[in-house]
């Protein structure tokens, strides 16, 4: 028999609903089958996510009626409030673009993909999102020594380059039969004015060819023209081309580099703007890098078509969606880059875009826990040598705990080299990263070398400008890689990167194999799946009690309470501080709550010593990251793959800074991956967006 009140069911006098962004007080909140607390919890609602709420439903104690995707019921209106979607707060520029109402994934170059084949291509992209309809191919680009180049130029994969517009004509071929689009991009750099906007004409005159993008960026290797050289560059293109040809011109919408790239000389020329709003490379919150973006930009009187982070969380995916096509009307979007995106990623790109008239969409589906290697300097499978005979390296402690090897750049030959080889478990598609360290990192021209792709002959080059990042596992993309194949997934690094006054860092490198997840996960227990969560703390028969927090273990620091009251620590509590009586938890083990991947371990500042865990999906797709704190004698290290109830540590006093506990929290966001040490303070707001109770969240989560 049930111990809950039957259903109340949506009432007759509830009236339209309305679309609106759902603002919760937490990560998420509960949806019940009535309007209190005494009713069956049936579900979640996140925030940022699409809903319809009934505000003539609203009962005496605040509770609303929402409907969400397959689910409908009950939610306090003291947990969630609700964001109309109507007026954006910055009024979208309203002129027709090829753009509007379309999916477009951005393409670099052949050798950065696992396919062989323009068709093989093609037909991936519209297997794995079918809403996807454009594809902004790069066709040139331009050098110091010889001027204007067709993108083919830097690209091994000869079926996949773009040498001429016979290439263009091959591509624009093949998409159309697929029902795609084909739209150029590129990188003007005003160096070779006539050879450059050559090349640009012939791109743009090919039949098929829907628009043009320019890639106009503050940094080393784009526009060096100048203000002053936009005009004649701009005037010699748009006079080869029909008044009606749309060119669009792609930017860091960054405030601080609004004016480094001479917005006013390129608007007489340009039809669009697409920001590149790449939240995970400006470590802040897909909402905060989309309003800088609209904020800074929303006064050049062009329509805004944001261009979105591809290789970014799946969650923080979709939300980038929700605030760009509701909240700001964006009339299309684009996905950097072909060749990053994961399953689970395509699942959350392959939506439908509606702005202003929301469907609600469903949460993504994470993919579940893969292999993954990572080497780090001095590890077995790096690798590194000199050619001078001299020791050329310099080393440091990086953020993370391990050393890091750097050097000087070399501008004409290089001096050292190094190789990261790794031991494959099985043969599959795999993303491989490097990790770019926060110091002596400044090259613009990292030029990491592939080996042993499936379909390639050679190596792989992939460039990386090292000084755009700081302390973040950058993509090199998606490879298919035989375990069996002498080599296979080994990456090169020297120091030639034509700069003479830069550094370059010979970091961790990661392989993680890519898997395509279950589309609805069975609520069983499987592979790649977490089986539950348990305490981290405890003898075994004690963790596998019904008691949470188990025998005389007890918190005192429940999870958002405020304490250190009046003193300058005062603060809300972001988890639990787990002890037992009189200090006898000194020195006693600490556990892995649930399976997953460390993606953290190391000393930090005040913390101690610190271990996160990017656990395996649960059963309904979501992933939380746990962080153990103030730990001594750490048994894991970042990349090692642990299972329920393995140690990783023992429970330390953060080298004497504290009495002796263990400090534990739960976030359903990635706030631990990229910031291990994050803290909130008297942020309650920040706090709850960020983390859940853990022992409510364990209790709900045990093992089947």
């Amino acid at each position: 028999m049930s111990v809950y009140p039957p259903p109340v069911p949506k009432p007759a006098t509830a009236g339209n609903g309305k679309v609106a962004i759902a603002q919760t007080r937490a990560v998420y909140v509960n949806l019940r089958t009535g309007p209190g607390t005494n009713y069956q919890d049936i579900g979640d609602i996140r925030n940022n996510t699409v809903l319809v709420y009934y505000p003539a439903s609203r009962t005496t104690s605040g509770w609303v009626w929402v409907e969400q995707v397959n689910l409908s019921g009950w939610v306090a209106t003291s947990v969630i409030s609700f964001e109309d979607i109507t007026a954006p707060p910055v009024t979208p520029v309203q002129q027709t673009t090829p753009y509007d109402g379309q999916i477009a994934i951005w393409d670099w170059k052949g050798d950065v993909l696992p396919e062989t084949s323009i068709e093989d291509v093609v037909r991936n992209i519209k297997a794995a999102a079918p809403h996807v309809t454009q594809l902004w191919v790069k066709t040139s680009d331009a050098t110091d020594r010889s001027g204007a180049q067709w993108q083919g130029y830097w690209d091994t994969k000869r079926a996949l380059a773009i040498d001429g517009p016979e290439s263009i004509d091959r591509w624009v071929a093949v998409l159309e039969r697929y029902g795609m689009e084909f739209h150029a991009w590129c990188v003007p750099k005003g160096t070779h004015t006539e050879a450059e906007t050559d090349i640009i004409i012939q791109t743009c005159k090919r039949p098929g060819v829907k628009s043009l993008i320019l890639d106009v960026e503050p940094y080393a290797g784009f526009w060096q023209g100048g203000r002053e050289g936009i005009r004649p560059y701009m005037i010699r293109i748009r006079r080869a081309l029909p008044g009606a040809f749309h060119i669009g011109m792609s930017v860091d919408p960054r405030k601080q580099h609004y004016e480094t790239v001479f917005p006013a000389e390129w608007s007489p020329f340009v039809n669009s703007v697409h920001p590149q709003v790449y939240w995970a490379t400006f470590r802040e919150t897909p909402e905060d890098a989309l309003k800088e973006a609209f904020e800074v930009w929303g006064n050049y009187g062009k329509p805004i078509i944001p261009v979105l982070d591809g290789d970014a969380d799946p969650t923080d995916m979709n939300t980038a969606i929700v605030i760009a096509t509701q909240r700001y009307q964006a009339q299309g979007l684009s996905w950097w880059r072909l060749g990053t995106i994961t399953p689970a990623r395509w699942q959350v790109i392959n939506q439908p875009i509606t702005p202003g008239t929301a469907v609600p969409t469903p949460a993504p589906t994470p993919e579940p826990g893969t292999d993954e290697i990572i080497i780090k300097p001095g590890e077995a499978g790096y690798n590194s040598g000199s050619y001078t005979g001299q020791q050329e390296f310099k080393s440091f402690q990086g953020t993370w705990g391990w050393e890091v090897q750097y050097k000087s750049t070399e501008a004409r030959g290089s001096k050292v080299w190094v190789g990261w080889s790794p031991t494959l478990p099985a043969s599959g598609k795999y993303e491989i990263a490097t990790f770019v360290p926060g110091r002596h990192a400044t090259t613009t021209n990292a030029r990491f070398k592939i080996n042993g792709v499936k379909g390639s002959n050679a190596e792989i080059l992939v460039s990386i400008d090292q000084a755009r990042y700081s302390n973040q596992w950058i993509s090199l993309g998606i490879y298919d890689l035989d375990k069996n194949t002498n080599g296979a997934g080994t990456i090169f690094l020297n120091d030639l990167t034509g700069e003479s006054d830069k550094e370059i860092a010979f970091d961790a490198m990661r392989w993680r194999r890519v898997t395509t997840p279950s589309p609805t996960p069975s609520p069983a227990p499987q592979e790649g799946y977490a089986d539950g969560f348990d305490s981290p703390i405890g003898t075994l028969e004690e963790r596998r009690s019904s008691q949470v927090w188990p025998g005389q273990w007890y918190d005192a620091s429940p999870f958002a309470r405020l304490y250190f009251v009046g003193t300058p620590s005062e603060a809300y509590h972001t988890g639990a501080d787990l002890n037992l009586p009189r200090d006898a938890d000194a020195h006693d083990e600490v556990y892995a709550s649930a399976s997953g991947v460390v993606s953290f371990a190391g000393r930090l500042s005040v913390w101690g010593n610190v271990i996160v865990i990017k656990h395996d999906p649960l059963p309904d797709g979501r992933v939380v990251y746990s962080r153990s704190a103030h730990v001594e004698s750490m048994v894991v290290q970042v990349g090692d793959r642990v299972r329920r109830g393995q140690q990783i540590a023992k429970v330390g006093n953060a080298f004497g800074r504290f009495a002796y506990h263990l400090h534990f929290d739960i976030s359903p966001t990635t706030i631990l991956d990229s910031q291990p040490q994050q803290w909130p303070a008297k942020n309650l707001s920040n706090l709850l967006a960020n983390y859940v109770d853990p022992r409510a969240f364990i209790l709900a989560n045990r093992p089947k």
